[in-house]
C-alpha cells in the first residue's frame, strides 16, 4: 500500500471491531457495500425476469430522444450472464472498498454514479440511430473505480486469475483495457464494452479534481519503481 493511500485511509477510517468482517465493510465502505449487494441482487432477479431485464437495459436510440433516461443508471445494475457478473463484481471487490475508505463516502458515490452515466454517453451518441442496439453492465463505473485506485497505489501487487504471479495494479489496469478494447471490436453480446475506456477516463478525471495532489504522487511512485528495476 502506498504512503499516500495510507495517509488518506487514516483521514477517513472510522472505529470498528477488527473481529467483525461485515462491520468493517459497512463502516469503512458503506456506499461500496450497498452498490455491491444491490447490483448482485438486481442482476439475479433479472436473470429470471425478462420484462424487468428489458426495461433496465440502456437503449441509446430512446435515450437520445429524451426517453428512458433512467436506464443510464439502471443498466449498470444488471449483467448479461454469470461470467459478466463475476468478472465485474470481482473487479469491484478488489478495488472499490479500499478506494471508498481512501477518498471518502460521498466522493466514492459521486465517482461511481457520475462515471456510470458519463461512460454511457459516448455509446448513446454512437448508436443514437440504431434502434436495435441495447447495452448493459457496470463496466464503465468499475473501470472508473479501478483507475482511481491505480492513481493512489499504482505499484500495489495483486493476484489475478489466471495469471500465476502477482502483478502491479497499473499492469492490471492496462490488461483490463486491452481486454475491453478487444471485446468492443469482436464481441457480439449486449455488454457495453465501449464504456470501459470512457469510464476509466472519467474515473481519472474525477479523482484528479477531488485530489489534485494524486498526480505528482502517481508520477513519483511509477518513476521510482522503474528506476529501482533499472539499478
Amino acid at each position: 500500500m502506498s504512503r499516500f493511500l495510507k495517509a488518506c485511509l487514516k483521514q477517513h477510517r472510522p472505529k470498528y471491531n477488527p473481529n467483525n468482517l461485515m462491520e468493517q465493510y459497512l463502516l469503512l465502505a458503506p456506499v461500496a457495500s450497498f452498490i455491491f449487494v444491490i447490483t448482485i441482487i438486481t442482476t439475479l432477479i433479472t436473470f429470471s425476469n425478462e420484462a424487468l431485464y428489458s426495461k433496465m437495459m440502456l437503449h441509446p436510440y430512446s435515450v437520445s430522444k429524451g426517453k428512458y433516461l433512467y436506464t443510464l443508471l439502471t443498466s449498470g445494475l444488471i449483467h448479461k450472464d454469470w461470467m459478466h457478473l463475476l468478472f465485474n463484481m470481482l473487479s469491484f471487490y478488489f478495488f472499490a472498498f479500499q478506494l471508498e475508505a481512501t477518498i471518502g463516502h460521498w466522493q466514492f458515490g459521486l465517482l461511481y454514479v457520475l462515471s456510470l452515466v458519463l461512460s454511457d454517453l459516448p455509446s448513446v451518441i454512437k448508436h443514437k440511430d440504431d434502434f436495435w442496439y441495447h447495452s448493459l453492465g457496470a463496466s464503465g463505473a468499475i473501470s472508473a473505480v479501478i483507475f482511481s485506485y491505480i492513481l493512489f497505489s499504482p505499484m500495489s501487487m495483486m493476484m489475478i486469475m489466471p495469471i500465476p504471479i502477482p502483478i502491479p495494479a497499473i499492469i492490471f489496469g492496462v490488461l483490463y483495457l486491452v481486454y475491453c478494447t478487444y471485446a468492443s471490436k469482436y464481441s457480439q453480446d449486449a455488454i457495453n464494452h465501449d464504456a470501459h475506456l470512457f469510464g476509466a477516463l472519467s474515473g481519472i478525471a474525477i479523482t484528479i479534481i477531488l485530489y489534485p495532489k494524486v498526480v505528482p504522487f502517481f508520477i513519483h511512485e511509477v518513476t521510482a519503481a522503474i528506476q529501482s528495476h533499472l539499478v
